[in-house]
């Protein structure tokens, strides 16, 4: 089974952690955060590295670039594919996608595969929504999430939209309202990142959520 581990240094990756392991072997590892923005040495305990470079998957919400740096620097010849969940600038997402395993999203349920064996079978339940609807009589009787968002809004989104729609043939608008419903999810991911746009970031899960029920329709 595919093992994923997810590393922190600080507030983010908790909620990540409790809707991966519905899919997949998931260990949350807490660092210690560095108290200096610039140092010349980080230290990551044996027992965490072991555990990390035994996983196939890891995804960082390191928020210090220096141990996000020496954390990638460490373990991209062990682990099979690493997924930057939080990072500060273009430079440093240039950097750290200078390895071929490395990925660095804008934002995180927009993950799809890219012909990595390991990545794809990740991507292929967490990342950018999918789901499956069956009808029946022109109503909503069920909604199957294919692909979650790694917080677990597809759920979310899921959830209100069968519990509104299921007695209700009137379906034009639902798809939108499902893109709506997401911006009442207290997404996080705007504020992993400096300089970053919020209100984009929303735009794009909503985006993303609206556009996989429309398709779901066809």
């Amino acid at each position: 089974m595919l093992k994923v581990v997810i590393a922190t240094d600080g507030p983010y990756g908790e909620r990540a952690f409790e809707n991966i392991k519905k899919e997949f072997e998931t260990e949350f590892i807490e660092l210690e955060q560095p108290t200096s923005m610039f140092i010349d040495e980080i230290d990551i305990p044996e027992d965490a590295l072991a555990k990390i470079k035994d996983a196939n998957i890891l995804i960082t919400y390191t928020q210090h670039p220096d141990l996000t740096l020496d954390l990638v620097d460490m373990v991209n010849k062990d682990v099979d594919y690493i997924i930057v969940a939080a990072w500060r600038g273009e430079g440093f997402k240039n950097q750290l996608e200078r390895y071929e395993n490395v990925t660095c999203p804008y934002i995180m349920c927009e993950l799809e595969g890219n012909g990595n064996a390991v990545f794809d079978e990740f991507t292929s339940k967490i990342g950018k929504p999918k789901v499956n609807i069956k009808l029946e009589d022109g109503k909503i009787a069920d909604i199957t999430v294919e692909r979650s968002s790694p917080c677990g809004s597809t759920t979310f989104v899921t959830d209100y939209i069968l519990d509104k729609y299921s007695n209700s043939s009137d379906l034009d608008e639902m798809a939108t309202e499902a893109g709506l419903k997401l911006q009442h999810y207290p997404c996080r991911a705007a504020k992993m990142r400096l300089f970053s746009d919020e209100e984009c970031k929303k735009e794009m899960a909503s985006g993303f959520h609206r556009d996989a029920f429309e398709e779901a329709m066809k």
